[in-house]
C-alpha cells in the first residue's frame, strides 16, 4: 500500500502580488496556521506518514516549517531545488527517494477526498498505467483546462480558456515511480509535459471526486480560503466499538489470527471516510488487566487492522483502547477509571485530539454500555446486533438523526 506523498511546494505565487513577497505561497496563514498545515494534516490522518516537500522560492522557509511539524512517526523531508526545474524537474533530484508509487499533490490546492482510495488499487506492476489522477466536475473550467475521460482513462487534456462545465485536474496524483523516465529535459512540468505524453500511451487513469477543492492561488479565491478551510477542519465523527462490531467477539481477541471482520465493516468504515467523517475506535480491553495480554499487543493488532482497511481504501483516524478494569488485575490497570465504557473518556479524548463536530456524529456499539457513554457526551448512539454493518451505516447516513442525544440506556458489566 501506498505510505508517500510528494508536496510541490517551489513555485513562486505571483498571481498573489505582495502576499508572497516574503512567505511561500504554501506558508501563508489561515486561521492563524500555515495553509500547509491542512493539507499534511489530511495526509497524516490517512495514513501517509512520509512527507517529501518539493521546494524552491524561499525554501528555507518550507524547512522550518518541516521542523516544526516532525514528530514521532512522521518522516517529513524537504528537498530544495537549486534552479527552478518546473512541477516534472523537481522530481529528478529525489529520485532515490521515492517509493514504487506516491501520492503527489499542489501545495497551493485542497482537494478533501479519501485519499486511500485514490492510492487503491496500486497501479499495475507491468507499467501500462503510470498515473491516476483525482479529477473534479466544475461549472466553468475556463481557468483550469478540461479532462476528457473515457471508460476511466484519460483521453484528452485541454488547455485553460474553454468554457462551460466539465472535469478539471484536482492536483492530486498517484504517481508510479517510472514516470521519471518519460520526463522531457528540465525545467518540465508534470501538467503540460508529463501528462500529455501518458494521455498518448493510455497510461493515465481518472477518477472522479466529488469533495471540496479550493486553489489558493489567486486573490478571491484567497480570501475565501481564510473562512472555509479552518471551518471544514472541523468533521462529523463515527465512534465505533470494536469486537462484536468491527469483527466478531471470540473474547479477549489480541492476535491477527483471532480477528474475523464482521460482514460490511470494511466496507461501512470506507464509506464514511468517502463521506469524510472521521472514524474513531473506542474500546474496552479488560485483558490487559486481567494480564492476558499487553498494551503494546492491542497496539500491534490496531496496526495490522489499519493495514487491513488501507488496502481496501479505507482507514481508521485513531484506536483508542481502555487497559483499566475496576476488580481484576494489579495497578495501574486494576482502576475504576474514567475511560471504561460506559464511561465517556475515550470519546472525549478523542474531541480532545481531533477537531469533532457533535452534531451528526454517532457510535455503533453492541452493548448498552456503548449507547450510555455515547449519551454522556452528546451524540446518538446505536446498538448494532449483527448483520451488514455497511447496510446500518448506510441507513444512519440517510436518515441522520437530530442532534439530541438517545435516551434510555443504562446499564454496564
Amino acid at each position: 500500500m501506498v505510505h508517500q506523498a510528494v508536496i510541490l511546494v517551489g513555485g513562486r505565487g505571483t498571481r498573489l502580488g505582495p502576499l508572497t513577497d516574503d512567505t511561500p505561497k504554501p506558508l501563508l496563514p489561515l486561521a492563524g496556521r500555515p495553509f500547509l498545515a491542512y493539507l499534511v494534516d489530511g495526509l497524516v490522518r490517512q495514513g501517509f506518514d512520509d512527507i517529501v516537500m518539493l521546494a524552491g522560492y524561499r525554501g528555507e522557509q518550507i524547512e522550518r516549517f518541516c521542523e516544526e511539524m516532525r514528530h514521532p512517526g512522521l518522516q517529513l523531508r524537504c528537498v530544495a531545488e537549486p534552479e527552478p526545474a518546473g512541477t516534472g524537474g523537481a522530481l529528478r533530484p529525489v529520485a532515490d527517494l521515492l517509493a514504487p508509487q506516491f501520492l503527489m499533490l499542489n501545495g497551493d490546492t485542497l482537494f478533501d477526498i479519501n485519499l486511500n482510495d485514490l492510492a487503491t488499487p496500486p497501479l499495475p506492476a507491468d507499467g501500462s498505467t503510470l498515473a491516476r489522477l483525482a479529477l473534479r466536475r466544475v461549472p466553468d473550467t475556463a481557468r483550469y483546462g478540461a479532462i476528457a475521460l473515457e471508460d476511466g482513462r484519460v483521453a484528452a487534456m485541454h488547455g485553460k480558456g474553454g468554457r462551460g462545465e466539465g472535469l478539471i485536474n484536482g492536483g492530486v496524483y498517484l504517481l508510479d515511480r517510472r514516470v521519471i523516465d518519460r520526463l522531457p529535459a528540465s525545467p518540465c512540468s508534470i501538467e503540460t509535459d508529463l501528462f500529455p505524453r501518458l494521455v498518448a500511451e493510455k497510461a493515465i487513469e481518472g477518477r472522479v471526486y466529488d469533495g471540496f477543492f479550493l486553489d489558493i492561488g489567486v486573490p478571491d479565491d484567497f480570501a475565501l480560503a481564510q473562512s472555509t478551510i479552518p471551518a471544514r477542519s472541523r468533521r462529523r465523527a463515527a465512534f465505533f466499538d470494536r469486537d462484536g462490531v468491527l469483527n466478531e467477539d471470540v473474547g479477549y481477541a489480541h492476535l491477527p489470527g483471532q480477528i474475523t471482520w464482521m460482514p460490511g465493516a470494511k466496507e461501512a468504515v470506507k464509506r464514511l471516510n468517502d463521506a469524510g467523517f472521521l472514524v474513531f475506535v473506542v474500546t474496552n480491553q479488560g485483558g490487559v488487566a486481567r494480564g492476558y495480554y499487553s498494551e503494546e499487543h492491542v497496539r500491534t493488532l490496531h496496526r495490522w487492522m489499519q493495514d487491513e482497511l488501507r488496502a481496501v481504501g479505507a482507514h481508521i483516524d485513531a484506536f483508542y483502547h481502555c487497559p483499566h478494569h475496576p476488580e481484576h488485575g494489579e495497578p495501574p490497570y486494576r482502576t475504576d477509571c474514567s475511560c471504561r465504557k460506559p464511561e465517556p473518556g475515550m470519546l472525549l479524548q478523542a474531541m480532545a485530539d481531533w477537531p469533532v463536530d457533535l452534531k451528526g456524529s454517532f457510535l455503533i456499539g453492541d452493548r448498552d454500555t456503548d449507547l450510555l457513554a455515547a449519551q454522556r457526551v452528546g451524540i446518538e448512539g446505536t446498538l448494532y446486533r449483527g448483520g451488514d454493518l455497511d447496510a446500518v451505516v448506510s441507513s444512519i447516513l440517510a436518515h441522520p438523526a437530530d442532534s439530541s442525544p438517545a435516551a434510555g440506556w443504562a446499564g454496564g458489566r
